[in-house]
């Protein structure tokens, strides 16, 4: 018997593994026969999205499509870009119940954890990121939670790998709240306020003197160094700061920090947004609100209307939807019903295609990433989903999920634990 050189077999495995790595990378897809919506441009009749490498590289209705492409089969279909929902805790928070497996929040110092990454803690075998993906979501932005700076957000692409591999973009915008004093362990709405101004007038004062401070020559500080550097983006413009408040006079009171500070403002949540639109308009303040609620949940939101949406696109707010934007629990379990949220907004009064580009290419634009995802043009990554129909109708179905290229098809939990208790035998 001959016995192979171990040396060689090793070889051997990794020039195959590197050649099946490049074939891989290398795959050709074509989506052809579909209305292809790009979102940056006019719907395409009978359109074909060619896709290499993981990105696309032609979209139009006469694109010839090569003879070892992959080829699915879109006629009667519909052809939108991925999805991106702007609040979520997807891999951060698996089971409430379960403290193990909820990543999401930061204690901080004094209720400031600026320099907090939920990132870090991302898990990517959760078992909602499938779940996310079968609902059309191909990318999200992963919040944190917390008492009052709740920490940086993370950009994320759905695919499977490990957690370095899914981020697009960390930070990708700072996240505090002002609608809460109470959760700030503070005592009223003024002093929260207070608190976040005292505390931006010391970042500024960091910024300027960081060796005075590394020698003890500055008053004692509202944070300490690590939360402070966290906020000099913010302060300097670079970064959006994403703040949580529902009330129309937090809203403007969200707004006049902005102005003071020089800060780009985006309001998340927003039940009461409507009522300030035309100053959320002129200062130029984006939106992250739902559809969904037809109640109002706590006094905060009061003023909620399903036509939230509408009114402020109306009044020339731009508005970015998503699956989940309670002020008090963002969570994972509902990241699959942005589509659902988008379509309830559109029976409310917002225009299709606002609605369309209020969960693709708004969100893009917003967290800078409009030349990565969010629309079907070339170049940018295959995020790609075929329709059984209209995406924001109900019994619609996401019949094909692509992300980077790569088509996903696996059963969600849910759909193991249906097909399990299907073909149990029954017990007498």
């Amino acid at each position: 018997m001959t016995r192979c050189n171990p040396t060689v077999v090793i070889a051997a495995v990794a020039a195959i593994g590197g050649a099946i790595g490049s074939t891989a990378r290398a795959q050709t897809v074509a989506i052809v026969g579909g209305t292809v919506y790009p979102v940056s441009g006019p719907k395409i009749e009978r359109g074909t999205v060619l896709i290499r490498d993981g990105r696309i590289v032609a979209v139009g209705a006469n694109v010839p499509v090569p003879s070892d492409a992959t080829t699915i089969d879109a006629a009667g279909k519909w052809v939108t870009p991925g999805l991106i929902n702007a609040i979520t805790a997807v891999g951060v928070d698996e089971v409430d119940a379960v403290p193990e497996t909820v990543d999401q929040t930061a204690v901080g110092d004094n209720g400031i954890a600026a320099s907090f990454t939920v990132v870090d803690g991302l898990n990517p075998a959760s078992q909602m990121i499938p779940q996310a993906r079968a609902g059309g979501v191909t990318s999200a932005v992963v919040v944190p939670g917390g008492r009052l700076v709740y920490g940086q957000a993370a950009f994320v692409d759905l695919v499977a790998g490990p957690a370095s591999a899914l981020v697009v973009k960390a930070p990708v915008a700072m996240v505090v709240q002002i609608g809460n004093a109470a959760q700030a362990h503070l005592g009223a709405r003024g002093e929260v306020i207070d608190r976040l101004r005292g505390l931006f007038d010391d970042v500024r004062l960091y910024e300027r003197h960081p060796a005075d401070y590394d020698r003890g020559g500055l008053h004692r500080l509202s944070a300490p160094s690590r939360d402070l550097a966290a906020l000099v983006p913010v302060l300097a413009g670079r970064e959006p700061l994403i703040v949580f408040a529902d009330r129309a006079s937090d809203i403007e009171n969200a707004i006049h920090l902005g102005h003071d500070y020089g800060i780009k403002i985006v309001i998340a949540g927003g039940a009461e947004a409507w009522q300030v639109a035309p100053a959320l308009a002129a200062a130029h303040v984006p939106v992250l609100t739902g559809a969904l609620d037809n109640a109002p949940q706590t006094f905060s939101t009061l003023g909620q209307r399903q036509d939230n949406a509408a009114r402020l696109r109306r009044a020339g707010v731009q508005v970015v939807i998503v699956g989940n934007s309670d002020t008090e629990d963002v969570g994972a379990f509902n990241v699959r019903n942005l589509g659902q949220d988008a379509g309830t907004a559109v029976a409310n009064g917002l225009l299709w295609d606002d609605a369309l580009r209020a969960v693709t290419l708004a969100p893009a634009e917003l967290f800078g990433l409009a030349d990565r995802v969010g629309s079907l043009a070339v170049g940018r990554e295959a995020n790609v989903v075929v329709w059984s129909g209209d995406p924001f109708e109900l019994s619609t179905r996401a019949e094909h999920v692509l992300v980077r290229g790569h088509e996903y098809a696996e059963p969600t939990r849910e759909d193991l634990l249906t097909q399990r208790y299907k073909t149990l035998p029954p017990k007498y």
